[in-house]
């Protein structure tokens, strides 16, 4: 090999290297940013320490979970609407937000908002007896076990019945 083909070996060795390290660069970057992301989605604190300022904000039937982030986010209440789209998709309260008028603080965390918007319909145990009531009354059959036996679970957590 002459001088001109060590020349263009090493400068083509160099620039593999500066390639790689680019890419290796731009990968950690990305994953750093992955990872602080999807932090924030479980472990997002409030917006301001306590007292926070009470906002007030209306949601509409008409509106889907990121236009409440993007109005959130506009009202100071949330930093990142995306951020509250992903909290919402994997929160116990997904797709259970009910139009109306909420006083929010910015003091609140999202979870806390979502527990306030998404209101459940609770039902009382009156409600839910009176319910079986009906059931059995329209054709439905009762099974009974023998005395002296507790009834099998069907999805094997016999005797958690008190943990519930």
């Amino acid at each position: 090999m002459n001088g001109k083909q060590w020349a263009v070996t090493i400068l083509g060795t160099v620039f593999k290297i500066a390639v790689l390290a680019v890419v290796v660069y731009y990968v950690y970057k990305a994953a750093t940013i992955a990872y602080d992301y999807g932090y924030r989605i479980f472990a997002e604190g409030p917006v301001s320490e306590e007292p926070g300022f009470d906002v007030s904000i209306t949601i509409t039937s008409d509106k889907d979970v990121k236009d409440i982030g993007e109005l959130m986010e506009s009202r100071g209440l949330i930093r990142d609407a995306n951020l509250f789209f992903l909290q919402e998709l994997l929160s116990e309260h997904h797709g259970k937000i009910k139009p109306g008028v909420y006083t929010l603080n910015t003091s609140m965390t999202v979870e806390e908002m979502l527990e306030i918007i998404a209101v459940e319909e609770e039902t009382t145990e009156e409600e839910e007896t009176a319910g079986a009531k009906e059931t059995q009354q329209a054709g439905s059959t009762e099974v009974s076990e023998p005395e002296g036996t507790e009834p099998e679970s069907l999805d094997g957590d016999e005797g958690n019945e008190a943990a519930e």
